[in-house]
């Protein structure tokens, strides 16, 4: 069986447990490196980006985090995920940390505060039914580069991006009753 680790820092990550083993995976949460051994697969969820950063760094998980990505595991990151997995980020601080190049550069809060939150339905790419995302400061593409795909878009900007095995959202994936993103992203795992 598939185990997935869920970055258990901070944000939604119970959701993203309950999701993962509702698709028939294993899911555990983790916070420690020694935690990461066993895992086939990782999920960054929505959180604060800054906040994560240090507590990446606090609990010694930024480079075992860090090898695994570059080994090729597969990662699904989701709004702060996605702003860690980014290779540039505009409007972070200069402490942030990064966890993977991959070639996307992200605006943090490119919707705008919490008051600015929204839903959308996104016509996904090879999906009949639209997805309902829930937004909620998320992060803005602003930029994709080689080897990414863009799944979904609003108004433009992509919003749902896959780059070899990585899956990663603008939006809150666990906060709604659709698994079909967890489930994409388990094929990403094999």
């Amino acid at each position: 069986m598939t185990t997935v680790g869920v970055l258990a820092l901070q944000g939604a990550f119970q959701r993203h447990i309950e999701a993962v083993e509702a698709c028939g995976a294993s899911a555990r949460a983790i916070k420690l490196p020694d935690e990461l051994d066993g895992v086939d697969a990782l999920v960054l969820p929505g959180g604060e980006s800054t906040a994560m950063s240090l507590l990446l760094g606090a609990n010694g998980m930024t480079e075992p985090l860090r090898d695994l990505i570059a080994g090729g595991m597969p990662v699904f990151g989701t709004c702060a995920g996605m702003i860690l997995m980014a290779e540039k980020v505009l409007d972070g601080r200069s402490d942030q940390v990064q966890l993977s190049n991959v070639p996307i550069t992200v605006r943090r809060n490119g919707y705008g505060r919490q008051i600015a939150s929204f839903e959308a339905d996104l016509p996904i790419d090879g999906h009949d039914e639209p997805y309902r995302a829930v937004f909620i400061r998320a992060p803005k593409v602003e930029a994709v580069g080689d080897g990414v795909d863009v799944l979904a878009s609003v108004d433009d900007d992509p919003v749902l991006i896959r780059s070899g095995r990585v899956l990663a959202a603008a939006f809150h994936p666990e906060l709604t009753d659709d698994l079909r993103l967890h489930k994409l992203f388990l094929e990403l795992v094999g």
